[in-house]
């Protein structure tokens, strides 16, 4: 292959999830509907911990920002998809390209090390709860979130470098609805011999992290549990911690099924199933958390009774 067909280009393609023209409409429907979900459901969450009283504490800390994460996490792909939907042009700049990528690993990743400082928080609450407030206090909550977010942002920073050294052949056609690194990496001209070795390594030990950080304090919680005399005192122990088991075995189910793989057997079946982990996970952790746990629940109604009584005040000003 010549010099010529070996450069940098200006943009790439996003293929989408489909290419027929008829499912444009339907897909913009269905996930501008996804999206807007995801927004107001971890907003109301957002919301609610930080209005009430009673979630004033380490766990409901951790969900508040990790709601954050997953508005930014869906924000950073799907506008761009639902632009390309309507668009017969569906380009993306080459710096786009790498700005989505790099924000795409940085919250993605931010998400599992949350998730692993929510396991340890649930780790203290029941294995040693009576030393909870001393253990779980403000300057370790700020510690593990600082790490929670400066991990996955040099680990998203040493990707899109990686990235950046590639060349590509003549086709600039990403096959996926953002620029994932896989599809990206298929493109390449150049050897991506060293990002594979990256990604087996640096990558699998970065989500590896947190993951075996949550492993183990579950199997902590499972033998304290187990050590509970009483039912009762079991299910009570088991409910506080079932919502955060649900959202973990959601998010690293579908990661690991994409992601643990070699670059070769990368295909359709896993762009359909990013979705789960990009779009459908981040929807479904407001409505796992508040149907799930009490609390927040409790929490979500008092927020929306409040809204209700603000929007009721607006005919009777109006009328005098």
């Amino acid at each position: 292959m010549g010099m010529s067909n070996l450069t940098r280009p200006s943009e790439f393609i996003l293929l989408g999830l489909s290419s027929r023209p008829e499912d444009q409409k339907p897909l913009f429907a269905l996930f501008i509907i996804i999206y807007l979900v995801t927004l107001v459901g971890n907003m109301l969450i957002i919301l609610a911990i930080h209005s009430d009283p009673r979630l004033q504490n380490p766990m409901y800390f951790f969900l508040s920002i990790l709601s954050f994460a997953d508005i930014c996490y869906t924000t950073v792909i799907v506008p761009k998809m639902l632009v390309n939907f309507l668009s017969e042009k569906k380009t993306i700049a080459y710096a786009e390209c790498l700005t989505q990528m790099y924000f795409f690993l940085a919250f993605g990743n931010t998400d599992s090390y949350l998730l692993a400082a929510m396991a340890i928080d649930r780790y203290v609450a029941i294995c040693n709860p009576f030393h909870y407030v001393t253990v779980m206090n403000r300057r370790c909550c700020a510690l593990l979130l600082v790490f929670s977010i400066t991990v996955p942002y040099l680990h998203s920073l040493l990707y899109v470098l990686l990235m950046n050294q590639l060349t590509f052949c003549a086709s600039n056609v990403i096959h996926h609805f953002f620029c994932d690194v896989y599809p990206v990496l298929k493109l390449s001209c150049s050897s991506t011999f060293v990002i594979e070795v990256v990604t087996m390594t640096e990558g699998l030990a970065a989500v590896m992290t947190p993951f075996v950080c949550i492993l183990i304090s579950y199997l902590r919680i499972l033998i304290s549990i187990i050590k509970i005399p009483s039912a009762a005192g079991k299910r009570k122990a088991f409910s506080t911690c079932s919502s955060h088991l649900t959202v973990v075995t959601l998010f690293y189910g579908s990661i690991s099924y994409v992601y643990f793989q070699p670059l070769s057997s990368y295909t359709v079946k896993d762009r359909i199933a990013t979705i789960t982990y990009t779009m459908l996970t981040p929807m479904l952790n407001p409505f796992i958390y508040s149907l799930r746990n009490k609390d927040v629940k409790q929490g979500l109604e008092k927020l929306l009774n409040k809204i209700k009584s603000h929007m009721g005040r607006f005919p009777s000003t109006k009328a005098n």
